[in-house]
């Protein structure tokens, strides 16, 4: 799903701004979410983005790991794991948990945002999201922010509130809350109380996304970094990892981590806008410096790097000569289409499908800094693959409209360790592999948010079923033994935690196989249920998925569309089943047949073929024997009669 944002200011300078131009206040903050391409002269256009190894080194993740120790010496740090990607998502999520007992939430990760925010049980106008609505009354910690100076005020003056207008029309408005908020039992960081939004009312893209709501991690008075590094929980940084191509994930830390000799930074300006901007001043492509104006990546907002923003964006004056060196250096792959007929997109066929393969066809794109410092992007930082033709890529870099800021979105930081070093008004950026970083950070018999599958031997009915370790994917997004190329899956099992009573459950089987069949894209037929078991109010289920009739196996396509929904958590199922958890699912192979299994069809061709050409065979000889009977018979002529002879006496 695409995402976009662009830029405005924050409400305070917003305001002093607009008292000066005497008009009203209005409280607004970024785009945050477009799932439309905006590809006019005023709106920047964000497209679908749909896991290369980068040049990482097994030094670089042990001397991470002894810096973020070294750091926490001082202040703890709080490690949490990244979901979703790009592709699909078009951002990154990381899980929180708010209240007590507390209740988890899927938030996208947003350096470009102020407030963190999910849907509240009184929500009469929210969206379907990943999980349930945050339910105050369930909450002994929870407790309303009544109405300040500090705050924005209620129209009874009783209660704070927050309102977010986004730039393509979407919104979220509610009541601000204080309660306890956790960080995965994998953080070094206890639980602390915090001020979060309790959506009342969203619009727009913010109600039809998966997710549940946002962490802000911008600059703000709400932001979850500002309310800890106020109370001196936390060094006044943070750290951020997004996957690579077609992987996804990826890792976060809220503190601080002692740089890495190889990582380079550029100054960050804090009173320059609310937003983490860099001091970008040159491009080159494929070692070209492009011929523009260095204070061109100064103009207006200046360079800003967004972590909720999927795609880059350039002013006109960068843009074309960049668009017109990428296509100069790729003049010996075909151009085509775009996926999307409605937009001309910048797409190139024939590099090839394997992802770590493109260096050889796509040219390095290297960031200048102000100190002269390079950072080097590799072609997954400026690509996204193209969804319907194998082989091509198209260009993730668009124009900026008519607004001259220059926008760095995800796509820029894909397997680069990027620290927001807010203390020292400077940010980070280190290439490395960010799906192996979270083994890295992650501790052990730390359980992680995402669905966890246990050991292969274990059942629906085991005791700790609940927690394990997420199968790694492999850059074609299935299971790390299975061999893309040559492996057929034959079917997919996995297992189902409900917290419903199976008595409840049982009449509505068929139903809640029908809901999950429609999440996972595939037919009702092919979702049977194998086995379950029940403990108390919790029923636990194991499913499998078979091919469609008419198939022998699940494609490849298929099935790495469902391994990405269960390993990323995406089942979205009514209510009124309850909360649910993943556990274990694997795949396998088509069975094994018999000689006779495999070539039925090509022996009851050929007997079928045989008896064809048998009946076509007599026929013809039978039609020919008729012939030769007619040619052969010659009827009897005026001049031919017979005299008859005279009978002999007896």
């Amino acid at each position: 799903m695409p995402e976009s944002k662009g830029i405005v200011m924050d409400p305070w300078r917003l305001f002093f701004f607009l008292v000066i131009s005497v008009i009203g206040f209005v409280n607004g903050e970024k785009i945050h979410h477009q799932s439309n391409h905006q590809k006019s002269l005023n709106t920047p256009m964000i497209l679908p983005l749909y896991r290369k190894t980068p040049n990482s080194s097994k030094f670089v993740q042990e001397n991470f790991h002894r810096q973020l120790k070294e750091a926490e010496h001082r202040h703890p740090n709080a490690r949490m794991r990244l979901h979703d990607d790009l592709l699909t998502n078009g951002y990154y999520t990381t899980h929180l948990l708010i209240g007590t007992p507390p209740q988890e939430f899927a938030l996208i990760v947003d350096s470009g945002s102020t407030v963190t925010y999910v849907p509240c049980s009184t929500c009469e106008q929210c969206g379907k999201h990943q999980d349930p609505k945050f339910q105050p009354d369930l909450s002994s910690t929870y407790a309303a922010l009544k109405c300040n100076i500090d705050c924005t005020c209620d129209s009874d003056n009783n209660q704070c509130i927050y309102e977010r207008q986004y730039a393509e029309m979407s919104s979220s408005s509610g009541v601000l809350g204080v309660d306890i908020i956790s960080f995965g039992n994998g953080s070094a960081l206890e639980p602390q109380r915090a001020t979060f939004g309790c959506e009342n009312m969203e619009t727009g893209d913010l109600y039809s996304q998966r997710a549940d709501g946002i962490m802000g991690l911008g600059r703000g008075p709400l932001s979850i970094m500002d309310q800890l590094t106020d109370k001196g929980i936390i060094s006044d940084s943070f750290s951020l990892c997004y996957g690579g191509m077609e992987i996804g994930g990826g890792a976060m830390v809220l503190g601080a981590i002692n740089p890495l000799p190889e990582m380079v930074f550029s100054h960050s300006d804090a009173n320059r806008s609310p937003y983490y901007n860099i001091e970008l001043k040159e491009l080159h492509v494929g070692g070209d410096r492009l011929k523009v104006n260095p204070s061109v990546f100064d103009e207006k907002h200046g360079t800003v790097l967004d972590s909720g923003t999927t795609y880059a964006y350039l002013p006109e004056p960068v843009f074309v000569p960049f668009k017109e060196a990428i296509m100069k250096k790729l003049s010996h792959l075909k151009q085509i289409h775009g996926p999307d007929p409605n937009y001309n997109d910048i797409c190139f066929a024939g590099a090839g499908s394997d992802i770590t393969q493109l260096s050889k066809n796509f040219p390095e794109v290297d960031m200048v800094f102000e100190n002269g410092k390079k950072l080097p992007l590799s072609p997954e930082n400026y690509l996204f693959r193209h969804s319907k033709v194998r082989g091509a890529y198209c260009l993730g870099i668009f124009q900026n409209g008519r607004d001259p800021t220059t926008l760095l979105g995800g796509i820029v930081v894909r397997n680069t360790l990027v620290t927001y070093d807010r203390q020292n008004e400077r940010i980070g950026f280190l290439k490395t592999n960010c799906s192996e970083l979270w083994d890295t950070l992650n501790v052990p018999g730390a359980p992680s948010p995402a669905p966890t599958p246990s050991s292969s031997n274990s059942t629906p009915s085991s005791s700790n079923s609940t927690i394990g370790l997420t199968p790694m994917l492999a850059p074609s997004g299935l299971p790390s033994y299975i061999d893309p190329e040559d492996f057929q899956v034959g079917l997919i099992t996995f297992d189902m935690s409900l917290s419903v009573n199976y008595t409840d459950l049982e009449p509505h089987i068929d139903e809640l196989a029908g809901f999950i069949a429609h999440e996972l894209e595939v037919n009702a037929s092919q979702v049977h249920l194998l086995n379950f078991t029940h403990k108390g109010n919790e029923s636990l289920l194991r499913w499998v998925i078979y091919p469609a009739e008419s198939d022998y196996y699940i494609s490849n396509t298929t099935a790495k569309s469902i391994f990405c929904r269960l390993n990323e958590h995406r089942l979205q199922l009514p209510e009124s089943f309850g909360s649910y958890k993943l556990l274990e699912w694997k795949v396998e192979p088509p069975p094994k047949r018999s000689w006779w299994a495999r070539h039925f069809i090509a022996v009851i061709g050929g007997v079928v073929i045989t008896l064809i050409l048998g009946f076509t065979s007599v026929g013809i000889w039978f039609v020919w024997r008729r012939k030769q009977a007619l040619n052969n018979y010659k009827p009897v002529g005026v001049g031919d009669v017979v005299q008859e002879s005279e009978l002999q006496p007896l």
